[in-house]
């Protein structure tokens, strides 16, 4: 595998060269502001690009797709426009970024700097790999916080080993894009999914957020993140107490029922996707845990004074 991985490798680097990456000016955006737009083929939803070199340095831009960029051999300084000093990418380190922000490369070195890049269709991102993610609530907000502010300039930066299943995933990705076929975009896509799974854990590793001080306040962040399909039988096993202790404990500290805290933060997520996402509505209905979709139409209006495509129709 390592000769056909080294093969992949050279490939993709020799059509890297060859990839339109030119910068435009941003229609609407700040003054200076250059983007590059989708230089896959139109039948591609996920590309894999690699760069191999010992000097790479590009202007800041935007682009108008999901990115993630993993440094495969030697370092690399990532530039942000939300932090004005570059950050160090090391080995086995990775940098992903949403559509539209801002993001340059600096690297240089006397060893060659392989970086494998995937970069993700705005569109495909939401229809086939959102719902994997979206069980985190700080991930999902990461992930569409660039459709409600267009110049959002946050990053996720995240550590792996040389071992750790990330890296071996990419380098099977590389292998199977060097050698397209008719079904490689069929073949990425569960691959992706299990690196979305695997990068989900690490951030929720990396990012492990201070628990509530009371017992109702981690219920109720508990049903933030799992709102598509928890119950208070899953609660009650989760925090090792009787459903009925939950039932009368979330009335008596928050003045809330558990039907009624749930089918808030299922609103609060319903509003996000609607805004951030161009999901149809019958599918966010789905993530939310609604098998059938007029049940979330009645929901949303009850709770909001209007209908779901009202609410679409003024946030976009």
């Amino acid at each position: 595998m390592s000769n056909r991985l080294e093969q992949a490798i050279d490939k993709l680097s020799e059509e890297f060269s060859t990839l339109d990456l030119s910068f435009h000016p941003m229609t609407g955006g700040r003054q200076g502001d250059v983007t590059s737009f989708w230089p896959g083929a139109e039948n591609e939803n996920v590309m894999i690009c690699v760069f191999k070199g010992r000097k790479m340095v590009e202007p800041f831009h935007r682009q108008d797709f999901f990115f993630l960029n993993y440094a495969y051999r030697q370092s690399y300084n990532a530039l942000s426009a939300k932090f004005d000093n570059p950050i160090t990418i090391h080995e086995n380190e990775c940098y992903i970024g949403q559509p539209y922000s801002g993001y340059a490369i600096r690297g240089e070195s006397d060893k060659e700097i392989v970086i494998f890049g995937v970069l993700i269709r705005k569109e495909a991102f939401f229809r086939e790999y959102l719902s994997t993610i979206a069980a985190d609530s700080a991930m999902l907000r990461f992930f569409l916080e660039p459709q409600t502010n267009r110049f959002s300039d946050e990053f996720i930066h995240l550590t792996f080993s040389k071992d750790h299943p990330v890296r071996k995933l990419l380098e099977l990705m590389a292998m199977e894009y060097a050698e397209r076929r008719e079904d490689t975009q069929s073949i990425l896509k569960p691959m992706l999914l299990a690196l979305f799974m695997h990068i989900a854990r690490r951030y929720r590793l990396e990012h492990v957020q201070v628990e509530p001080p009371t017992l109702s306040g981690q219920i109720i962040q508990y049903m933030a993140d799992h709102a598509d399909a928890v119950t208070l039988k899953d609660i009650a096993a989760h925090f090792n107490y009787h459903p009925n202790y939950i039932s009368a404990l979330l009335p008596k500290e928050t003045g809330r029922t558990f039907s009624e805290l749930l089918l808030e933060k299922r609103m609060e997520r319903a509003a996000i996707l609607l805004k951030g996402t161009t999901l149809p509505i019958e599918e966010i209905a789905a993530m939310l845990g609604y098998s059938n979709s007029s049940n979330f139409y009645k929901a949303f209006k009850r709770y909001y004074g209007f209908s779901p495509r009202e609410y679409w129709q003024e946030a976009n």
